[in-house]
């Protein structure tokens, strides 16, 4: 039993890596060293791992005058517990670790005498909004069933308003029941002015193209199939058997809908030739056959999602790059204390490695499918921005990244401490403040020119006659001698020694991006 619990509290340990604070001095080599050693351990006695993130509290119960043994209780939030004995001291390192973990908060057990010592309380303190830092909008859509979708219709099955449509979606998302048949309209797949005869005679067009694009790739000569095998199809062939096979429509051996996603990713690498298939694309194409259920009308769908949508990066250099500046503009504009970290860290750091996967892949893999889905939802929307998914990018960072800018965390510990948030985020939260960012993004008297593209291919809406504001010039023109925006350079008076000690003062401080109302 001894043996047992010390094994528990080393992972239970363990578990707060990317929380507690750490040294920079350690080495990669370490770190895989301890990760060996806990693997070990689990092949050897079965270790219990649990995210302390996500428990309700947790009390540590000393049976010594030291303060060194005892129990540790962990609760979850659905009242089960977990008793874990530390019967060779090391308890009372633990509680220092909670002392400093951020996410726990020491509260007074009732009954406890205040200079009594034989039990510690701590509650989880988990990422919160106040509702005065909410878009003042947050709340009054509901999520778009069929009774409310077919408001938005006519008698000829044309979207009437379609701006107020993406507006609701935005906000409330929509049913899963009628996803199949709003997403269409969403990935330009069906036009929103478009009769519901004029949308059956398109499918069936369509239905036809795609027939010709998958002859096209069967009947390629030998020479050509042998290079679409390399190229292409064994990687689609090791994709899509591991994609989503926990999913119900995905699950099981010889799943049909497995093939057809197949046929989907190897048709459009005959369609787009110069794109192919890239790694990651099964991620995307898994959740429209899921949700439309009709080969031909997810392929179309997927088309759309490829080329009409800004929040899918092609696999370009150059555009996943421009994707990368606006967001390191963004929070150098809204989180200046985390861009400080990133340039301290030099050009590996301002890379943002750690936020790669959550564009390319569009939060999937951050997020269980009801919450990623929902994002997808308001990207999709294009209510205000093209660009919504780099809020959205953010907003995590700015709920769940103070550990990096207090524990001054190198590269490659950023990039540990965000993939261990994988699953383990409220996507809800991270939606309703990625709607609050935007809301104060559209409120700034002044933005960089370096964020004017951000709103140059929004639609209707992203700024209204009351809401224009000026350009200034970041001054980073290497090829212009004047700003192309047309920005104006605000001067600054040189600092004066008390601002300069205000500054230093408030460097510890948490970054807020000060959130005002709409006069």
């Amino acid at each position: 039993m001894c043996d047992e619990s010390m094994t528990h509290s080393a992972s239970s340990a363990s578990s707060l890596d990317s929380h507690a604070p750490s040294e920079s001095s350690q080495s990669q080599g370490f770190r895989w060293e301890e990760q060996q050693k806990v693997l070990a351990l689990e092949q050897l006695c079965g270790v219990f791992r649990v995210d302390l993130g996500h428990m309700r509290s947790l009390r540590l119960f000393f049976s010594d005058e030291a303060c060194t043994c005892g129990q540790l209780v962990i609760a979850s939030r659905e009242s089960q517990y977990k008793i874990l004995h530390f019967h060779h001291a090391g308890l009372d390192k633990l509680a220092e670790v909670f002392q400093q973990w951020k996410c726990c908060r020491e509260t007074q057990l009732k009954d406890q005498v205040a200079d009594e010592k034989s039990c510690m309380q701590f509650s989880i303190r988990r990422p919160t909004l106040p509702s005065t830092e909410t878009h003042p909008e947050e709340r009054l859509y509901r999520r778009l069933d069929v009774s409310s979708w077919l408001r938005h219709l006519n008698h000829s099955g044309q979207v009437e308003e379609e701006y107020k449509l993406r507006k609701a979606i935005f906000f409330g998302g929509i049913d899963p029941s009628i996803r199949g048949e709003v997403w269409p309209f969403l990935l330009h797949y069906y036009s929103y002015d478009s009769t519901s005869e004029e949308r059956e005679a398109w499918r069936l067009q369509k239905r036809s193209e795609y027939q010709e694009i998958q002859q096209r790739r069967l009947s390629m000569s030998p020479e050509e199939h042998s290079e679409f095998w390399r190229k292409v199809q064994f990687t689609v062939d090791k994709d899509v058997v591991r994609t989503d096979r926990s999913n119900m429509f995905f699950r099981g051996e010889n799943n049909p809908n497995v093939e057809i996603m197949r046929r989907i990713l190897l048709n459009y690498a005959v369609f787009n030739p110069e794109m192919g298939y890239c790694q990651g694309m099964s991620d995307l194409v898994a959740p429209l056959l899921t949700e439309i259920q009709d080969e031909s009308d997810t392929f179309w769908c997927f088309v759309g999602l490829m080329e009409n949508t800004i929040f899918i990066s092609s696999p370009r250099d150059e555009d996943m790059e421009r994707q990368l500046m606006y967001l390191r503009e963004l929070l150098r504009l809204m989180l200046p204390r985390f861009h400080q970290h990133l340039m301290r860290l030099g050009e590996d750091g301002l890379q943002l490695l750690f936020c790669h996967r959550w564009v390319l892949l569009c939060f999937k893999r951050e997020f269980p499918d009801t919450e990623a889905l929902r994002m997808w939802e308001a990207c999709w929307a294009h209510y205000q921005t093209d660009y919504f998914h780099l809020f959205l990018c953010v907003a995590i960072i700015m709920l769940y990244g103070d550990d990096v800018t207090e524990q001054q965390l190198a590269t490659d510990q950023m990039l540990l401490h965000f993939s261990n948030l994988s699953m383990h985020m409220n996507g809800e939260l991270v939606l309703r403040k990625a709607r609050s960012l935007l809301y104060q993004f559209r409120l700034l008297p002044r933005i960089p020119c370096s964020l004017h593209d951000l709103c140059k291919l929004c639609g209707p809406g992203m700024w209204d006659s009351r809401y224009i504001p000026a350009v200034e010039c970041s001054g980073e023109h290497p090829d212009s001698k004047s700003c192309p925006y047309g920005g104006t350079a605000t001067p600054q008076p040189p600092p004066s020694p008390s601002q300069l000690n205000e500054s230093k003062r408030s460097s510890k401080a948490r970054d807020i991006f000060n959130f005002r109302k709409q006069s």
